[in-house]
């Protein structure tokens, strides 16, 4: 073949190849035609297994609607709430493998904040102010030692009204001969080389966030006793003492995810827009409070979107009760979710229709506080949540069918866009979720309480009006949660943070949850 081609002519060899390269074409079309055929398919048939998704989708969603509405036209039977093998008890266990990673992550986490620098520099102290004494010796056997001197190192410090000057005085020790010194080691310090003392910071950080104080205005309190402190100097030493905390705010987002019951909320925040001078941002705190225990997370967004909850709820799994935004809605729709309404929201709808509809309104207003007197006599009484879930569905579960079926049928008759009609339709839809709080004992019949961690937040923003960055926010969640579960467990907030920023630096890792505020009756008993 090859000695062919030889012989032949330039021509002919150029029709040759021009031949070949045709049937080349050719083929590559016919190829190309058929990936477009092929990829045609493939496309039909994604879109078809997408649309058979889909449609078992809705006909799920449709097939609870429906179950829902019977539920409601015929009532709903006690065996539903008594034994749902899909309910798992309260309170949940967390599984060893998470702990022991959490562990981990937390020591890497307290070695980085403790090698962390934070000396911002050292302000002059006022010689006037009355001075307190610590004489620290160096541990062990000193016979034979002469002391050679002393070292001093000064904090200022303070007591609710009086301020006063905590001086450590540490003696130095060498032996006769002059050979080998020893001094006493300085006792762990909030701000290594500065001067605030563990009970200035908290001071300050209290008054800010529990009492609303403004820095500026503190400056004015230090001012009129002759301590002449900056402003920016203030607002350092309460950023560094925040930072302190940060390890125990890490464990405490892992508790609140391991909880089997969250109520859920959030409020809108300020935050000072770093890119464009003079412009705000409205940031979020999504807040978590868990009724078992009484803990509180507050968790900064810049957003209010379905994003903004994934840290904290992207792998929950239990109860989760929440007001009616539709962001929480599909966080419910998971499997591992069992979503419960608020009645004191569903309430608030029909007090706004009464001068609506004032004897519909009323008579679904006076059944609510049927149930809510139900409440009642369960915490008067002090009954277990076994006997809880006892009187409710012998009480409660009633009421609610009463109810059910009287919204069921009044619906259809009054006007959709109208006072009444919108806060039956509120209730409609969320009849299930309304109902859950009758599968546990342990269950709250509305979401008031995380409502009632969020108020000091509320009356933050009418004081200090905006947080100065992003980063400024998440410090502020943090501390607020620590005061929140403060309030909860009737904790002096002083008290408990001074004790934290004493001991957070030194305290073991595996132990850091000693120094939450809902133990710290236990650990200063």
């Amino acid at each position: 073949m090859e000695t062919a081609l030889e012989n032949l002519s330039k021509e002919d060899l150029l029709k040759i190849i021009s031949a070949r390269d045709q049937v080349i074409s050719e083929h590559k079309k016919v190829i190309s035609e058929h990936e477009k055929v092929m990829f045609n398919n493939e496309t039909a048939i994604l879109e078809h297994h997408s649309t058979i998704s889909a449609l078992g989708e809705e006909v799920d969603y449709l097939k609870a609607q429906i179950a829902m509405y019977k539920r409601m036209q015929f009532g709903q039977k006690r065996e539903r709430f008594e034994g749902d093998p899909n309910q798992a008890m309260l309170p949940f266990e967390v599984p060893v493998q998470a702990v022991l990673l959490q562990l981990e992550e937390l020591k890497e986490k307290i070695e980085y904040v403790r090698k962390r620098p934070n000396h911002p520099g050292r302000a002059k102290l006022p010689s006037r102010l009355p001075v307190e004494e610590i004489e620290i010796h160096p541990q062990g056997d000193l016979t034979g030692m002469v002391c050679i001197g002393k070292e001093i190192t000064q904090e200022l410090e303070c007591e609710p009204a009086r301020f006063f000057i905590k001086r450590y005085i540490r003696f130095k020790y060498t032996g006769k001969n002059g050979e080998g010194i020893s001094i006493a080691e300085l006792p762990e310090r909030v701000i290594d080389k500065g001067i605030p003392g563990a009970g200035l910071l908290a001071s300050i950080v209290t008054d800010k966030y529990v009492d609303h104080l403004r820095l500026y205005r503190q400056k004015q309190r230090f001012a009129r006793e002759n301590i002449q402190i900056p402003s920016s100097r203030i607002e350092g030493w309460t950023k560094q003492a925040l930072e302190k905390l940060d390890p125990l705010y890490h464990q405490l987002i892992f508790d609140i995810k391991a909880k089997g019951y969250l109520q859920v909320d959030e409020t809108p925040i300020r935050v000072m827009d770093s890119d464009k001078k003079g412009a705000f941002h409205q940031g979020y705190y999504w807040v978590y409070h868990s009724p078992l225990d009484g803990t509180v997370l507050f968790d900064y967004s810049p957003t209010r979107g379905s994003s903004a909850p994934v840290p904290i709820l992207g792998s929950f799994k239990g109860y989760l009760q929440t007001e009616g935004y539709s962001v929480y809605l599909k966080y419910a729709q998971s499997k591992d979710i069992t979503h419960l309404a608020c009645w004191a929201h569903a309430r608030r709808e029909f007090e706004k229709a009464l001068d609506n509809d004032k004897p519909r309104a009323e008579k679904v207003l006076l059944m609510i506080q049927k149930l809510y007197a139900v409440e009642r006599e369960i915490r008067e009484k002090g009954l277990t949540t076994n006997q809880a879930k006892e009187r409710r569905l012998e009480e409660s579960l009633e009421i609610i069918n009463d109810l059910g079926k009287w919204i069921f049928e009044q619906i259809k008759i009054v006007l959709p866009k109208s006072q009444i009609g919108k806060a039956m339709a509120y209730a409609n839809a969320r009849w299930d979720a309304l109902s859950a709080y009758l599968y546990d004992g342990a269950l709250q019949i509305d979401n008031n309480q995380v409502e009632n961690a969020i108020r000091p937040v509320s009356l933050g923003r009418k004081n200090y009006l905006l947080a100065g960055s992003h980063e400024a926010a998440k410090r502020s969640a943090m501390i607020y949660s620590f005061f929140a579960i403060c309030k909860k467990h009737e904790v002096n907030p002083h008290k408990w943070l001074k004790y934290t920023l004493e001991n957070i630096m030194s305290i073991n890792h595996k132990k850091i949850t000693d120094l939450h505020p809902q133990n710290f009756k236990k650990i200063t008993a």
